[in-house]
């Protein structure tokens, strides 16, 4: 069942964390570069331009080994998933 949550911080291209959880969000099958490889910052800005503040949609599909829900987020009707594979890593 998809929830709404208030985005407080991203962390990375892919990372995310809200105001209703203990544990990030990532997003599923998104894989942006990490910190000190090329395109991080780029990355990580257009997800804060993106849902920074906003009120997503999170529909959980999996949980990794770091406890994250991996999951398919909206904002504003927009897929955020789709938006962010342009970052992807190459």
């Amino acid at each position: 069942m998809p929830r709404r949550e208030r985005v407080t911080k991203v962390i990375d291209g892919d990372t995310f964390m809200t105001a209703s959880r203990k544990n990030p969000v990532r997003l599923a099958n998104v894989d942006t570069p990490e910190k000190r490889q090329p395109g991080y910052q780029k990355a990580k800005q257009a997800l804060t331009d993106l849902i920074q503040g906003e009120t997503v949609t999170i529909d959980t599909k999996a949980r990794d080994k770091y406890r994250r829900s991996v999951a398919n987020v909206k904002v504003k009707g927009r897929s955020v998933n789709s938006a962010m594979k342009k970052h992807g890593k190459k």
